[in-house]
């Protein structure tokens, strides 16, 4: 992986790690620089999400501080330039879920596009 690759995944996951911090999905506006403005999201329940649902979710206090979203097996791949695919193994509250989202480059910065979780036993 070249430096500029390595430093287009280490944004992602970056910017992955944020919105699954407690704090930042306390704040709407925190959320708001992080997602796409076209974010869609197939959730591990089958909904599907838009920017508006989740941020009622977020802001409702889905994550608590006292037990925050374990992550485990990240990895990431440029698939285009400014394009990143983002998978990880998280754990919610014993709530497993393999999770997959797409970064794309933005004039603003990193953005999640996409986000698709698939539970696991």
């Amino acid at each position: 992986m070249t430096d500029e690759s390595e430093r287009a995944v280490r944004a992602a996951i970056d910017g992955e790690m944020r919105l699954l911090d407690p704090e930042v999905r306390a704040s709407p506006d925190r959320v708001l620089e992080l997602l796409d403005p076209e974010f869609t999201e197939i959730g591990a329940s089958g909904r599907r999400w838009d920017v508006e649902s989740v941020l009622t979710v977020t802001s409702s206090g889905s994550v608590s501080v006292a037990s925050p979203v374990k992550v485990s097996e990240m990895s990431g791949a440029v698939l285009a330039p400014g394009v990143v695919h983002l998978t990880y193994f998280a754990d919610n509250q014993g709530r497993r879920a393999w999770r997959s989202s797409l970064w794309r480059l933005t004039e603003t910065g990193w953005r999640m596009y996409f986000h698709q979780g698939t539970l696991t036993g």
